[in-house]
């Protein structure tokens, strides 16, 4: 009997019996299954073991997203035990402001470094240095604002340098002043810029000299701050901060003529305008300056609540741990302050064509967080040199590292958003 012939002869020799030219060889079906678990096994450990946090979560969060990645609501959620989840930098090493550097200031119970932000229907992934600093390659990135502006800066430069160390182009020669600071990330171009600015607008009095014992501003509704107005035109990114000093009280102007004051019982009491209408004509002011020239990004990061339960070290914010769900509620002042951020985002948006304008709305997971401030531990080892009653517990800013941390994780979420990333 004749056998079959092959259907494809030349195929299946590894080389002719001669020694002369290799043929070819196909591996069968199953084989190449086998080979391909095998190879994309060995990607995935590669993933898992070689890459950073952030890498990873940027691979696999569009799938815990609803619709496959589609757009996400980080303003809602809740806090969920993550035990190490925001133990990722030294703050010692990024050199922040003394009395935020909780653990160097002796702070034991490092608890409220193991909670993660939880947002509704979605992930949010981990800080990831490399992806933000080349969405922003070529960008110079500006924080104007108050404390909480600064607290957050130093919460950015503190995620980045843990990976890409920056060079300090400018800081005030006074440690505790930082009024402004500026850092370069050569490897990327990218500068970043803290602009001290509590009221958006340009002040005297103690917005500029914290030491004066009277709690005195004069604020000038005409008037951008001098020195981030200056730098305006070479911003690509401003995220604005305020809300705290126009609680606190000034006296406003427009020019040289008083136009109202807040909080202030010793003037008239008929000029009373309140804090709202000119920290509306504040932000109105600036954003209209910054939709103008080249086409850039403003973030209007909402309020962030303090926590003051006492002004001592021993009453001041003595929580643990988070807020559950529906255990506090915000106050109608900070309910308001949030609001007035959607309101002038809104409004801007219409007015501008160029220049995009969205709101990092952080009310709510700071709101839930009374155990991250520094309390007692914005003063160094108080439990080694004693409580003093003049010493004043910090339940505003947060910890650094803390749950300000999360604060950047979501502008990193937005910024690459309009890189078009996915999320």
């Amino acid at each position: 009997m004749r056998a079959n012939k092959p259907l494809h002869p030349q195929k299946q020799k590894l080389s002719s019996p001669n020694g002369g030219k290799p043929g070819y060889f196909i591996l069968p079906k199953s084989a190449c299954i086998w080979f391909s678990c095998g190879f994309v096994s060995l990607a995935l450990l590669h993933l898992f073991c070689c890459s950073s946090s952030g890498a990873r979560e940027a691979v696999f969060s569009p799938l815990l997203q609803p619709g496959g990645g589609k757009s996400c609501n980080y303003s809602e959620g809740r806090w969920v035990w993550a035990p190490g989840h925001a133990r990722r930098y030294n703050a010692t090493e990024c050199n922040v402001k003394w009395s935020h550097n909780c653990i160097r200031n002796g702070r034991h119970d490092t608890g409220y470094l193991d909670w993660r932000w939880q947002p509704e229907g979605c992930r949010l992934p981990a800080f990831d240095a490399k992806r933000f600093l080349s969405a922003m390659r070529g960008k110079h990135v500006a924080f104007v604002g108050d404390s909480m502006a600064r607290n957050q800066v130093q919460s950015l430069i503190c995620l980045l340098s843990a990976a890409f160390p920056p060079r300090i182009v400018y800081r005030d020669p006074e440690p505790w002043k930082c009024y402004f600071w500026r850092w370069a990330f050569p490897t990327h171009d990218v500068t970043v810029s803290f602009y001290w600015a509590p009221f958006i607008a340009r002040a005297t009095g103690k917005a500029v000299n914290e030491s004066m014992a009277q709690n005195m501003n004069y604020v000038y509704l005409d008037a951008l701050d001098d020195r981030w107005a200056a730098d305006a035109d070479t911003m690509d990114v401003v995220v604005l901060t305020a809300g705290h000093w126009f609680l606190n009280g000034a006296i406003y102007y427009n020019g040289s003529r008083v136009i109202g004051h807040h909080v202030h019982d010793e003037l008239n009491a008929s000029d009373i305008i309140g804090y709202a209408w000119p920290m509306q004509l504040a932000y109105r002011m600036a954003l209209d300056r910054l939709s103008s020239g080249r086409p850039r990004t403003v973030m209007l990061a909402t309020f962030s609540p303090p926590h003051f339960e006492g002004r001592t070290l021993t009453t001041g914010c003595p929580r643990k741990g988070p807020y559950e769900e529906g255990e506090k509620e915000l106050r109608p002042v900070e309910k308001e302050l949030r609001s007035l951020m959607y309101e002038e985002a809104e409004a801007a948006t219409r007015r501008s064509g160029t220049t995009r304008v969205e709101v990092l709305d952080v009310t709510k997971l700071a709101f839930m967080r009374p155990d991250g401030h520094p309390g007692a531990y914005t003063h160094g080892d108080p439990s080694a040199s004693g409580v003093h009653k003049w010493m004043l517990a910090d339940c505003l800013h947060f910890c650094l590292p803390g749950p300000v941390d999360t604060f950047n994780e979501i502008l990193q979420q937005l910024l690459t958003k309009s890189q078009g990333e996915v999320r």
